[in-house]
């Protein structure tokens, strides 16, 4: 039943990146240079790609909510938390704790070398792009917690009958994901380490809280803040941002700050905010 749920939501995403599709097929008979379309996307507006990179995934929340609906007759609710409701509290205060820490470190950085980045904003494009990014990156965002952290963690787990199977196989298949991104041709496939250890670090905030509601927030805060406040050439949102980053990407900053200090400080200031307990009993014990 999984399989065939995981199969519908991948039929409603390839249908909703028909516009996408045609706009590129279009765009490639005007382009006497280059047939590539990865080449042809990329000379695309920043403001039209994004709206169509991000489209797909308002199709592919519809066939979640139909699968779960229709085909496991149960809510999205049921699948993201153990609460009586989805707790935006939670969500909320997720979002503005990252964002805030994200938006510390960018200027921190920017002030410290300036010369690596590039002040990019111009008002109308940024004008354009604000309502693009605020409507469509959290349904992205929320889509992949609800499939990640929600749908597949559940079917897992009613497969292997643990938890901490189920938050292996997820975050697998989270980083595999990323592969086709264009940060793995320029960093080189050990950056799927990062995406492999995001998707461990979402997985226990979501096991340990029972829900998905920090999830929720920290990516949507994630992708949003970065999308607004600081983008690059070489990674898969190239936005209108107000800065672009022009140095030379680090791994070092990605895998080491990230995965080794950020994370685990964020994981121990949540679990003193919620009291969690029983790691050991919620992460690796058996059904």
């Amino acid at each position: 039943m999984y399989l065939l749920g995981s199969l519908v939501i991948i039929i409603f995403n390839f249908i909703g990146q028909f516009p996408l599709t045609y706009y590129i097929i279009e765009a490639s008979k005007l382009d006497v240079i280059s047939e590539d379309p990865f080449e042809i996307l990329n000379k695309i507006d920043r403001n039209t790609r994004l709206f169509l990179i991000l489209i797909p995934f308002l199709f592919s929340f519809f066939g979640l909510w139909l699968v779960v609906k229709k085909l496991h007759k149960s809510s999205l609710k049921k699948i993201a938390t153990i609460r009586q409701k989805i707790d935006f509290d939670r969500v909320f205060f997720s979002f503005f704790l990252w964002g805030i820490l994200i938006t510390l470190i960018v200027l921190f950085n920017f002030s410290l070398n300036p010369n690596d980045y590039e002040w990019n904003f111009k008002l109308n494009k940024f004008l354009v792009m604000l309502p693009i990014a605020i409507l469509l990156i959290p349904i992205q965002t929320s889509l992949e917690e609800f499939i990640f952290r929600g749908y597949l963690m559940e079917g897992f787990a009613s497969f292997f009958n643990n938890c901490w199977m189920p938050l292996v196989m997820t975050s697998l298949i989270f980083g595999l994901l990323h592969i086709f991104n264009p940060e793995v041709e320029k960093l080189g496939y050990s950056i799927l380490i990062y995406y492999f250890g995001t998707g461990l670090f979402l997985g226990i905030l979501s096991i340990m809280d029972q829900g998905i509601e920090l999830a929720l927030g920290f990516h949507a805060s994630n992708n949003l803040i970065t999308a607004l406040l600081v983008t690059s050439n070489w990674t898969v949102f190239q936005t209108e941002s107000i800065l672009i980053d022009i140095s030379d990407p680090n791994l070092f900053n990605e895998i080491v700050i990230s995965l080794i200090v950020l994370y685990p400080l964020y994981l121990i200031f949540m679990s003193r905010k919620y009291n969690w307990n029983n790691w050991k009993e919620k992460l690796f014990s058996s059904f």
